[in-house]
C-alpha cells in the first residue's frame, strides 16, 4: 500500500504543464501562422494574405501595416478555441532583405520594398564596382545583390532625399511586426546578414558600410540572437489576442535560417536541399567562412552560428517547365517511371532558364540540353533535367567542400523532394545520405522552435530540434552509382565556363 502512495506521489510530482508556442512566417503573397506545443507537436496552422504592389517594371512594395493586420486576424482564429494562457511566446521567419523606413513617431514613410525588388542595379553596380567586392566581402562577407538591403537604402537616398531624410529607423519585414507586438526595434543576426551592412563575422553593425550608405548606428534596430527574448507583448495586444501580458517576444529569424532550424540544419556541417521553385543548398557551421569568389552567401544563423547558402533561380520549376509547357503533361511521376539507366546518360542540360545566383551570378546565363543523338529519348531528356538540377546543386556543395566543411548527409525538401527517383539523383550526384523529415512546415516551424527556446523550453535550438525533427527515410548512395555520377558531373562542369562568352551575345 505505500509503496503505491509513494509512486502516485513521484508521478504527481513530474506532472508539467505544456505551454504553446507561435511561429509566424512572413512571406511575400501571405501570413502563415503556427501554433506548436512544447513537445513539437502542431496544434493549428491558419494564413492569411495581402497584396503585392508592382508600381513600375521590376519593382515589389508591400504596404507592412497590411503585414500587421492580417497577423493580428490570423493570430485570432489561431487562437480561437484554444486555452490562450497556455501561450508563452510568439517568434517569427520572415521574408528577408526588404525595406521598412519609419520615421521619428515610428509611422512607415514609403511601402516597404521587397527582397525581389530589382530597381537597385545602378546602387549594386556602385557599391560592387566603385566601393569593390573585395571590400564589401571584407566588410559584410558578402557582395551586393539587388534584393539586399543597403542597395535599397542608397537608391532611397539617390531617388527619394525627402523620404530619406526623413529615416529614423531602418526596419527589416519580420522586425517591423516584432516592433509593432512589443514595442522593441530589434531584429536577429541571421536577417541582419542579408542587409549588407552587418559585420557577419564578428556580429556587429559594419562602422564602413554605415558610413558608405550615409546611415547612423541609432537608426538600425538593436541586434539578438534568433532566440533570443527581446521583450513582452504590449498591453494592448495582449488584451486584444487574449494572451498574457507575460508572453515573451522572440526575435526570430529570417525565412532560410527559421526552415533550417525547422528541418534541423543547425549546428556543424549539416546540410539542407530544397527542391522548391528555386533550389537551395543550405550548411550549417559552427565556424565562420567565405569563399574567395563570394559564390556562396556567408551569414549568421539562427542556432546563434554560421551558415553557407547556395541559391539557384530554377530548380523543381525546370522540371516544370519541362512537363508543362513542352511535354505537355500532367503525369510527373510517370515520365520517371521508364528512367532507369542512373549515371549512364549522354545528354546534359543547363538548369539556368532565369539565369542563375550561385555560384556563377550571372543573369545572362540560359537553360540549354547538349549531346543528343539520333537515338537520345523522351526519358533521356527527362532525365538530364533532374540530373542538371541535382548537378548545379553540387557547384554549391563544392564551394563548401573547399572552405573544408565536412558534409556526410543532407535533409531534403520541396515539391521536387517527393519524387523516388529525384531523392536517388541528389544522393549520389552529391554523395550524400538523404534524410526525409516526418513534417515539413517551414519558417513557421522553426519560428516556434525559436520561441521555445526563448522561453527555456530547450537549453539550445541544436537540443530543440534533436528532441523534435524526425527523420522517417533515408536514401543511401551507391558506391557504383557514385563513381559514374562523379565523371558526369566533371563533364557537366565544363559546359557554362564554355558558353559563358556566347550566353552574353546572345542577350
Amino acid at each position: 500500500m505505500s509503496r503505491n502512495v509513494h509512486e502516485h506521489k513521484i508521478n504527481i510530482s513530474e506532472l508539467r504543464v505544456i505551454m504553446n508556442y507561435i511561429g509566424i512566417d512572413l512571406g511575400t503573397s501571405a501570413v502563415k501562422l503556427l501554433l506548436m506545443e512544447g513537445s513539437g507537436k502542431i496544434l493549428k496552422i491558419v494564413s492569411r494574405e495581402y497584396p503585392i504592389c508592382f508600381p513600375k517594371p521590376g519593382w515589389s512594395e508591400q504596404n507592412p501595416y497590411d503585414w500587421f493586420t492580417q497577423s493580428m486576424d490570423g493570430l485570432k482564429e489561431l487562437l480561437d478555441g484554444t486555452d490562450r494562457s497556455l501561450v508563452a511566446g510568439i517568434s517569427f521567419g520572415g521574408q528577408m532583405h526588404g525595406l521598412v523606413a519609419l520615421d521619428d513617431k515610428d509611422e512607415v514613410i514609403r511601402p516597404a520594398i521587397l527582397w525581389n525588388d530589382g530597381r537597385t542595379t545602378k546602387e549594386c553596380d556602385y557599391l560592387n564596382q566603385v566601393i569593390g567586392k573585395e571590400r564589401l566581402s571584407a566588410y559584410t562577407a558578402n557582395i551586393s545583390f539587388t534584393g539586399f538591403t543597403a542597395p535599397k537604402v542608397l537608391w532611397m537616398k539617390n531617388n527619394e532625399p525627402e523620404n530619406f531624410a526623413k529615416i529614423n529607423k531602418i526596419m527589416l519585414p519580420k522586425d517591423y511586426l516584432a516592433y509593432v507586438l512589443s514595442g522593441v526595434h530589434c531584429t536577429d543576426y541571421s536577417d541582419a546578414s542579408g542587409m549588407l551592412l552587418l559585420d557577419v563575422e564578428h556580429k556587429c553593425w559594419s562602422k564602413e558600410m554605415l558610413e558608405i550608405c550615409n546611415v547612423k548606428e541609432e537608426q538600425l534596430p538593436t541586434l539578438y540572437e534568433s532566440y533570443e527574448v527581446v521583450g513582452n507583448v504590449k498591453p494592448e495586444i495582449a488584451e486584444e489576442l487574449g494572451i498574457p501580458t507575460s508572453v515573451k517576444v522572440i526575435a526570430g529569424a529570417g525565412d532560410n535560417a527559421a526552415a533550417a532550424v525547422g528541418t534541423g540544419t543547425v549546428g556543424e556541417g549539416r546540410c539542407n536541399i530544397s527542391l522548391g521553385t528555386s533550389g537551395t543548398i543550405f550548411i550549417s557551421s559552427k565556424k565562420f567562412g567565405v569563399d574567395e569568389h563570394n559564390a556562396l552567401h556567408s551569414f549568421d544563423h539562427a542556432d546563434g552560428y554560421y551558415h553557407l547558402m547556395g541559391c539557384m533561380l530554377s530548380a523543381a520549376s525546370c522540371n516544370k517547365w519541362w512537363m508543362d509547357e513542352i511535354l505537355k503533361t500532367k503525369e510527373y511521376a510517370k515520365e520517371q517511371e521508364q528512367i532507369c539507366k542512373l549515371g549512364e546518360n549522354k545528354v546534359f542540360y543547363l538548369p539556368y532558364l532565369m539565369g542563375e545566383r550561385s555560384p556563377h551570378n550571372d543573369p545572362k546565363a540560359r537553360a540549354t540540353f547538349i549531346g543528343m543523338t539520333m537515338d537520345t529519348t523522351r526519358e533521356d531528356m527527362t532525365q538530364a533535367v533532374l540530373e542538371g538540377v541535382a548537378f548545379g546543386l553540387r557547384d554549391s556543395l563544392e564551394v563548401a567542400r573547399s572552405l573544408g566543411i565536412q558534409i556526410e548527409r543532407t535533409k531534403i525538401c520541396g515539391g521536387g523532394a517527393k519524387s523516388p527517383l529525384w531523392k536517388k539523383i541528389v544522393a549520389n550526384v552529391m554523395n550524400l545520405k538523404v534524410d526525409v523529415i516526418e513534417s515539413e512546415e517551414g519558417p513557421g516551424y522553426g519560428g516556434a522552435i525559436l520561441a521555445a527556446v526563448g522561453c527555456k523550453e530547450f537549453a539550445s535550438v541544436e537540443e530543440a530540434t534533436e528532441k523534435l525533427v524526425k527523420i522517417v527515410d533515408t536514401v543511401e548512395p551507391d558506391a557504383e552509382l557514385v563513381a559514374k555520377y562523379e565523371e558526369r558531373y566533371q563533364k557537366f562542369r565544363q559546359i557554362y565556363p564554355t558558353l559563358k562568352g556566347l550566353f552574353q551575345e546572345l542577350n
